[in-house]
């Protein structure tokens, strides 16, 4: 190593780690705060035209299910598809919905090459 040289990376490469660590920071923040968000939303998923509803939080934390009066005429076994169908819709909406956020939160994130 020659003497000034430091570790191989000059003042440039500094600045553009402590930008990302700042960003790093920033996102950590942001994931704490999405972290309350996600636990506060209602997702709903729906099977049977609306006939069951399952209620997820935005992070899959089961809320409620509701079933319409008719359904019940349905028997059990359709019944039980239908409540499946809506759970796996609702599971499915709330993963989509922290995945683009989450996608939010970090865009922009540019790490520098070492």
């Amino acid at each position: 190593m020659t003497k000034g040289q430091g570790f191989g990376f000059g003042l440039g490469k500094m600045k553009e780690l402590t930008e990302a660590f700042k960003k790093a920071q920033q996102i950590q923040e942001g994931a704490k705060q999405l972290q309350v968000d996600l636990e506060q939303m209602e997702i709903e998923g729906q099977a049977g035209g609306g006939l069951v509803k399952v209620v997820v939080s935005g992070n899959q934390e089961p809320r409620r299910v509701v079933i319409a009066p008719e359904a019940l005429n349905e028997g059990a076994e359709l019944l039980s598809e239908l409540v499946t169908t809506a759970m796996k819709d609702a599971y499915q909406k709330s993963t989509d919905t922290m995945r683009e956020r989450m996608e939010e939160l970090t865009g922009g994130l540019d790490l520098p090459s070492l």
